[in-house]
């Protein structure tokens, strides 16, 4: 067997809702089947834990284990374990001290032992105690949890991480070094308070709804915060570039004192390694649950994709989620408990889950014919008495980012904003503007379905590089009106065969007039030049196309200049982009103005 990572998990995460620790192991196929097997090891491991838990004082400290499929690239037929327990939040590096302990002393009693633990050999129980004591005594800092104690029964937001400590949120946040906590007892909580706030996570669609809420914020004059996998942005002023969509970025914009609302961003990968930043939230929104990362260590099918994706519902008092995407609707059901409240939203107010939630008198945002509509729960409403009265938000034709309906997985993140933004109190009025304000084009949505008209071709940039994600803008390209199309196709060596043949085929079965196989030489990520371009061609010949449906480029820039080529007045060219985004976009921009 092999040791796959021993981590912290400061947050709610895939197999609990506290903060602990965990280890997780890749056992090969003849290691299945020979022993100790994964349940062997579980079952020892459970048994040392516990006591060593009761050596420390942590009785009360709860295991939670999980077996998964390993990655696509161990042998056929390996499995996943992954080893947790529950522990203080001022003693999480300990707590990762104590995991490797119990798992080296469960693998010893097995006969069996696994490299890269941290405990000395030949350590006895007692030996271990003594030490993991005064792991634990040096990490503690019993101030913290007094501050994080008190502000839960306040109903405030806390926050922490290795440097700063925080309560309430945004401009009711209060933060503090966390080597200078302020006593509790004499601590004025009544300067600090929370602020509406929105965790996002779901395959596609994530930085566009969290843009587009941050255009209805500011239509209510309000200022908004918002985390993302492009950036950290305040306001209209981009405070940090890069990766923000995890916990950190969650943290940085929940303590900005000029945030009013905050929309958090939450992707899988921060999800599965570390938990969420909140232990605690008003609302969380699931966009959807797509083949995305399949294979990626704890998420090897849809099902605990989906499982990864709804961390983010847990401690959530309201969910908004996606009643057109089964796996969504099935996680519902597994994951979420009677008392949090659902809103869904869904293109078909006519399907079995948006007609049964609504005539139960359960909110929901829908589309009815060219029209946004919101219906809010029954309730809902401070006035009146009865079932509010569904409004209508906006016109298809009013909203840019949809295209006039034919980008139907963007009519669908209009409405899952919708949806959000009513819940964190925005009116009316300011969502609809928002609706109206939000453009496609690199200033409010950077790679996200950006249009430029080059001499007479309408050109459109996006970032889909997953099946369900490519699906949806061939969907759309074929819905546009055009002479002839084109499809810039390419994808990461670190996804698996499957999903790059499926979408193959599936810009394959858009029938576009010709595809442009572009090589990624920055995203090999393990994989041999030419390999993925060749699995590429390999499928679509498969599928029926000749050497005349398709061509090749070196790299994103060169398969750029192949489609700019290529174009003429009335054609649509779609450039799927991921490697040279902002350089293609400008390259875009350049033509456009020479166009005109």
């Amino acid at each position: 067997m092999r040791l796959q990572d021993s981590r912290r998990l400061p947050g709610p995460n895939v197999l609990s809702a506290r903060p602990g620790a965990l280890v997780e192991l890749v056992f090969s196929p003849e290691e299945c089947a020979a022993g100790p097997t994964p349940a062997t090891v579980r079952g020892a491991w459970r048994r040392e834990l516990r006591g060593m838990l009761e050596a420390l004082g942590w009785q009360d400290e709860v295991e939670c284990t999980g077996e998964v499929m390993a990655m696509p690239d161990e042998a056929s037929g390996a499995r996943g374990l992954r080893l947790a327990f529950s522990a203080p939040l001022d003693a999480l590096y300990a707590a990762t001290e104590v995991n490797e302990w119990a798992l080296s002393a469960a693998l010893g009693s097995l006969g069996a032992a696994v490299d890269g633990l941290s405990c000395p050999k030949g350590e006895s129980f007692s030996a271990a105690v003594g030490r993991l004591r005064g792991v634990i005594s040096a990490e503690a800092r019993p101030e913290l949890l007094a501050l994080r104690e008190a502000a839960h029964a306040r109903g405030l937001i806390f926050l922490s991480d290795d440097d700063q400590a925080s309560v309430g949120a945004g401009c009711g946040a209060r933060t503090f070094p966390v080597t200078e906590l302020p006593d509790v007892a004499s601590f004025d909580f009544d300067q600090c308070h929370d602020i509406p706030h929105v965790t996002v996570t779901g395959t596609n669609g994530k930085s566009t709804t969290v843009r587009l809420l941050a255009s209805m914020v500011q239509a209510a004059g309000l200022t908004p915060g918002l985390c993302s996998t492009d950036w950290i942005r305040i306001g209209d002023e981009i405070v940090d570039e890069g990766d923000w969509s995890g916990p950190g970025g969650a943290r940085h914009v929940l303590r900005d004192r000029r945030v009013d609302v905050a929309l958090l961003e939450t992707a899988r990968g921060g999800l599965v390694r570390r938990g969420l930043a909140l232990e605690r939230s008003d609302l969380a929104l699931v966009l959807n649950v797509g083949a995305d990362h399949l294979g990626d260590w704890g998420t090897p099918d849809l099902e605990t994709l989906a499982e990864a994706k709804f961390i983010v519902t847990r401690g959530a008092r309201r969910v908004v989620l996606n009643g057109d995407d089964s796996e969504v609707v099935a996680a519902a059901e597994r994951l979420l408990s009677p008392e949090q409240e659902i809103i869904w939203f869904g293109l078909d107010v006519h399907s079995a889950v948006l007609a049964k939630h609504l005539a139960r008198g359960g909110g929901a945002a829908y589309l009815v014919g060219e029209q946004l509509v919101l219906q809010r729960a029954a309730g809902a409403e401070t006035a009146g008495s009865g079932k509010p009265e569904p409004s209508v938000l906006a016109e298809l034709g009013e909203v840019p980012m949809t295209m006039g309906g034919a980008a139907r997985h963007n009519v669908a993140n209009a409405l899952a904003a919708v949806a959000a933004a009513d819940l964190m109190g925005l009116p009316a009025a300011a969502i609809s503007a928002g609706l109206r304000d939000f453009a496609s084009d690199p200033q409010d949505n950077p790679g996200r379905l950006n249009e430029f008209a080059v001499n007479g071709a309408r050109v459109l940039v996006d970032f889909a590089h997953n099946p369900d994600g490519v699906s949806a803008l061939c969907a759309m390209a074929a819905a546009l009106p055009a002479e002839r199309r084109l499809i810039l196709l390419g994808q990461a060596g670190d996804r698996d065969e499957a999903s790059i043949r499926d979408m193959t085929r599936i810009v394959w079965d858009s029938r576009p007039d010709h595809i442009i196989i572009k090589e990624l030489p920055g995203h090999l990520r393990g994989r041999e030049l030419g390999e993925i371009p060749a699995m590429i061609e390999d499928e679509l010949r498969r599928a029926g196309a000749v050497a005349a449906n398709f061509s090749h480029a070196e790299d994103e820039p060169a398969a750029v200049e192949q489609a700019l080529a290529w174009a003429r007045a009335g054609d649509l060219v779609l450039l799927l982009t991921h490697e040279e985004r902002v350089a293609v976009l400008e390259r875009v921009a350049a033509a456009a103005v020479v166009g005109d």
